[in-house]
C-alpha cells in the first residue's frame, strides 16, 4: 500500500505525463527515450528505453567538451591558445560562427561557442585541434566513453552532425553529464551561461530551460532530423541534483516543456519521500545505529517502493514511469548495509560511508573511529569524520569514514559485522 504524501506524488506524476504526451498520431517511440537520475544518490527516478540505441545529435559536443577540458587539465592546451580553423572546420554545416579559413579562436571562446551556439565549425576545428583529425578524435573520443562507462555510445564526429553510426542511449548520455560536472566543476560553470558575444554578435543558448526553470545550470541540447529533438539538463534544488535526458522530442518546444515537467514531477516526489524519511529518521534512537537502520529500512519498505509504479496511457505517448530504484535492479531490500554495488560501471565512485556510530560527544565519535580502524583493513583507506547532526533540538556526532565506493563500504560493513561491530553503509548525498 502506497503511503498517502506518495500517492500525492505519484498523481501529480501522472498528471504531468498526460499533459507532456503526444496524440497516437504524433508519438515517435523510435526515436523517443527518457532518463531522470539523482546525481546525488543514483536513484533513478524515471526511465524509458533508456537503453535504446538513438543519435545524439549536438549532445555528442558534450564529449567534446569533455575531451577539451582533459586536455587543458593534462596541459596540453590553455584557455587563451588559439585553434586554428582549417578548410573543412570552415565548411561545416550550420549551426556555426562562419570562421574564415585560416582565423583562430581561443579555447575559452571554442568552450561557449559549442555550449551556447553548438557550432559545428567549431567542433571540427577541436577535434582536429586535439585529435590531428576529426576521424582520430572520434576514434578517442569512443574510447573515453566507454572508459567512462558509456557502453553504448559511438562517436564518428566532433559535432553530432548526421552519421548513421554515431549512436548513444539516454543513460548514457546521463553519465556523461555527470561525468564532466564530477570531473570538471572548474570549468561547468560555461554550461550555465545564456549568450555568447563573437565578433559583435550575440547568440542565445539554444537551451532556454537555462535561467528559466528553478534550479536548471546546464548542459546542451542537440537536434538532426534522425533525431529529433534532445536535451540534456542539469537542476539543483536543496541536496538533489537532478539530470534529465530527453531524446526524440517532435519540436524544441515540445521537448522543453516536457523536461521541464519530468524535473518538476522527480523533485515532488524527492521532496515527499524525504520527508518520510526524515521523519522516520527523527523518530528512530540514533545511539544504535544498526537499531537506527532497520527502522529506517522498515519504514522505507512501508512506503511499497519495491515495484515501479506504472503511470500514462498507452495510448499516448510513451507513459511517465516512477521508478525508485535502477529497473535492471529493483530495490528488493531497503536496507543499504545489506545492498550490493551495481554490476555496471559507476559514476559516483568514492563518494560512500560507513557509519559506526552516533555520540553525545565529537571526542566519543572520533574515540569510535578510532577503536574500530583495525577491524578492517579497507577503513584505512577511508576518511574518518565526526559529522555534527541536530536531531529534536539535540546535537550528535556520527562516527564515519568517508571517501569509499559502494563495494569498499560494503566489504567494509561486512568484516565489521562479522566482528559484531555495528555497522551500516551511507549513499552518497546521505
Amino acid at each position: 500500500m502506497i503511503s498517502h504524501p506518495l500517492r500525492l506524488a505519484a498523481g501529480l506524476l501522472l498528471v504531468l505525463s498526460l499533459m507532456a504526451s503526444l496524440s497516437p498520431a504524433r508519438a515517435d517511440t523510435s526515436r523517443y527515450a527518457a532518463f531522470v537520475v539523482d546525481q546525488n544518490t543514483g536513484v533513478v527516478l524515471h526511465s524509458r528505453q533508456s537503453e535504446a540505441t538513438r543519435y545524439p545529435a549536438s549532445l555528442t559536443k558534450m564529449m567534446t567538451l569533455y575531451m577539451l577540458f582533459e586536455a587543458m587539465e593534462a596541459g596540453e592546451i590553455g584557455l587563451n591558445d588559439p585553434i586554428r580553423i582549417s578548410a573543412r572546420a570552415a565548411n561545416a554545416p550550420p549551426s556555426r560562427l562562419d570562421l574564415p579559413i585560416g582565423s583562430t579562436i581561443s579555447a575559452e571562446d571554442a568552450i561557449r561557442a559549442l555550449v551556447v551556439r553548438s557550432a559545428n565549425d567549431v567542433a571540427v576545428a577541436v577535434g582536429e585541434r586535439l585529435g590531428g583529425t576529426e576521424s582520430g578524435f572520434a576514434a578517442a573520443m569512443t574510447t573515453r566513453a566507454h572508459e567512462l562507462g558509456l557502453p553504448g555510445t559511438t562517436f564518428r564526429n566532433a559535432s553530432g552532425l548526421p552519421d548513421s553510426r554515431q549512436v548513444t542511449t539516454a543513460r548514457d548520455m546521463a553519465r556523461l553529464a555527470i561525468a564532466l560536472q564530477r570531473d570538471f566543476p572548474q570549468y561547468f560553470q560555461y554550461f550555465d551561461e545564456t549568450r555568447f558575444v563573437w565578433d559583435g554578435r550575440t547568440y542565445r543558448n539554444h537551451n532556454t530551460l537555462v535561467g528559466r526553470v528553478e534550479g536548471v545550470d546546464g548542459l546542451k541540447t542537440g537536434y538532426i532530423r534522425a533525431s529529433g529533438f534532445n536535451v540534456v539538463v542539469s537542476a539543483e534544488r536543496g541536496e538533489h541534483r537532478l539530470i534529465a535526458v530527453i531524446m526524440g522530442g517532435p519540436t524544441a518546444a515540445s521537448r522543453d516543456a516536457h523536461a521541464e515537467e519530468l524535473l518538476e514531477a522527480a523533485f515532488s516526489t524527492l521532496e515527499q519521500r524525504d520527508d518520510r524519511l526524515l521523519f522516520a529518521a527523527l523518530s528512530s534512537p540514533r545511539i544504535n545505529p544498526i537499531r537506527q537502520q532497520a527502522l529506517i529500512a522498515m519504514d522505507v519498505a512501508a512506503l511499497g517502493l519495491a515495484d515501479p509504479v506504472e503511470m500514462g496511457s498507452t495510448q499516448a505517448a510513451p507513459p511517465l514511469r516512477i521508478v525508485l530504484a535502477d529497473e535492471s535492479s529493483q530495490l528488493a531490500d531497503a536496507r543499504p548495509a545489506t545492498r550490493s554495488a551495481p554490476d555496471e560501471p559507476s559514476l559516483l565512485r568514492g563518494a560512500w560511508s560507513v557509519q559506526v556510530g552516533a555520540y553525545n560527544s565529537a571526542a566519543a565519535a572520533r574515540d569510535r573511529l578510532d577503536r574500530v580502524t583495525p577491524s578492517s583493513a579497507i577503513l584505512s583507506l577511508a576518511q574518518p569524520a565526526a559529522r555534527a547532526v541536530d536531531v529534536g533540538g539535540n546535537r550528535l556526532w556520527r562516527a564515519r569514514f568517508e571517501s569509499l565506493t559502494a563495494d569498499e563500504a560494503a566489504h567494509a560493513c561486512a568484516e565489521l559485522g562479522a566482528r559484531n561491530e555495528p555497522c551500516y553503509t551511507v549513499a552518497p548525498g546521505r
